[in-house]
């Protein structure tokens, strides 16, 4: 909510997924699981459909729970709203629980931990790399069907946590307000006094944290070290340009949010709320950032789970990530196979010429340095 490789031109949709590069290594082992067929399935060991018998038997599973608990889903983000809308439509004896759907990353994992054992705790979550990278003691490992499409650097080798849609860090703007910055250093500028947001805090959210990554590579850094990019906001903050709200739809439609730092497809939706809102995508070196999906461990409804899971992989929703303007993982195998919504992928914008994307070392170094160092710069 945030891999790093240069390349030089990139397609506009494929190649985000296909030149990313995390490195992931196993972090655990899969869990022993029934045999396939079993007359007593347990849904919480499964790590693949054949451990449940078939894909209608899963999906009897998970209707016998009858609840899913999601978290931090909010219905404006890259077109989650209708997701939720068509899994409920699809399933409607399984109830969704939508809970706390503005919460950061870390505040998923927070969640789980205060409310576990309880029926009340989330079953999935929906993160940003770094805070799965810290956290993966709390997933269970599962492999959706459509496992094999997906690139191996965008997925923990177990399936512990996968990549599922991805986008350009990027500026969006109130246009009848300001004008367009042509580079990260227009921000410091007086027209832009108190202006200045990021979606969150980046030792918690990834977006916040992809935000820093931006600044980063955008000062002549690298991803080795985010030190510039924290310089950059700090300057920021001197500069009376740093906004310390956190951005929401309702920020932006009501301008208290006129500047933000954010995803492109995630900027690119407040032109439904504010008409004069505008997305750049800096020319230079890009950063580009996948969420990640993820079982909870001690998930209270985890055949509902891993139907989720199968759910948001599948071709249908994968195209719904499209519609969102975010770029689905499966995008390079879809296309490949003709199931790719064609006028979606030709409408999104063009990608960075040169594009990062932080591996897992560089993602938990940042979150390290940021831990240590960003309070004090942004104060």
């Amino acid at each position: 909510m945030a891999r790093s490789i240069r390349r030089a031109r990139i397609g506009a949709g494929i190649a985000l997924a296909t030149t990313a590069v995390i490195a992931l290594t196993s972090c655990a082992s899969a869990t022993d699981t029934p045999a396939a067929g079993d007359d007593a399935v347990d849904a919480a060991s499964a790590t693949s459909v054949e451990d449940f018998g078939s894909f209608a038997d899963l999906e009897a599973a998970a209707k016998e729970e009858g609840q899913l608990n999601v978290i931090a889903l909010p219905r404006d983000w890259a077109n989650y709203g209708e997701i939720l809308d068509l899994f409920a439509e699809k399933y409607p004896e399984i109830t969704i629980n939508e809970a706390s759907p503005d919460v950061s990353s870390a505040e998923e994992i927070q969640a789980a931990e205060t409310n576990k054992g309880l029926d009340t705790a989330p079953d999935v979550f929906d993160l940003g790399l770094t805070v799965a990278l810290q956290n993966t003691d709390a997933f269970a490992p599962y492999k959706v069907q459509t496992w094999d499409d997906i690139a191996d650097e965008l997925k923990e080798p177990t399936g512990l946590f996968v990549g599922d849609y991805g986008g350009y860090m990027s500026i969006g703007y109130d246009s009848s307000a300001f004008e367009a910055p042509a580079e990260l250093s227009d921000l410091l500028s007086a027209d832009y006094k108190g202006a200045v947001a990021i979606n969150g805090d980046p030792t918690q959210a990834g977006a916040a944290f992809a935000a820093v990554g931006l600044a980063t590579v955008q000062s002549d850094g690298t991803l080795d070290d985010f030190q510039p990019g924290i310089d950059f906001f700090s300057e920021l903050q001197k500069a009376g340009n740093l906004l310390k709200v956190d951005v929401t739809t309702a920020t932006v439609a009501s301008g208290e949010t006129p500047v933000v730092f954010d995803w492109d497809y995630l900027n690119a939706a407040h032109t439904a709320d504010n008409p004069d809102w505008k997305v750049v995508v800096f020319d230079g070196t890009g950063y580009a950032g996948y969420y990640n999906q993820a079982i909870n461990v001690d998930a209270p409804n985890p055949a509902a789970a891993r139907l989720w899971q199968e759910f948001l992989y599948s071709d249908e929703v994968q195209n719904l990530w499209l519609k969102g303007g975010a770029r689905p993982v499966r995008m390079e195998a879809m296309t490949e196979a003709g199931t790719i919504d064609e006028k979606l992928a030709a409408a999104l914008p063009e990608a960075p010429e040169e594009t990062v994307v932080p591996t897992e070392e560089q993602s938990e170094n940042a979150g390290t340095l940021l831990g240590e160092k960003w309070a004090a710069a942004v104060q």
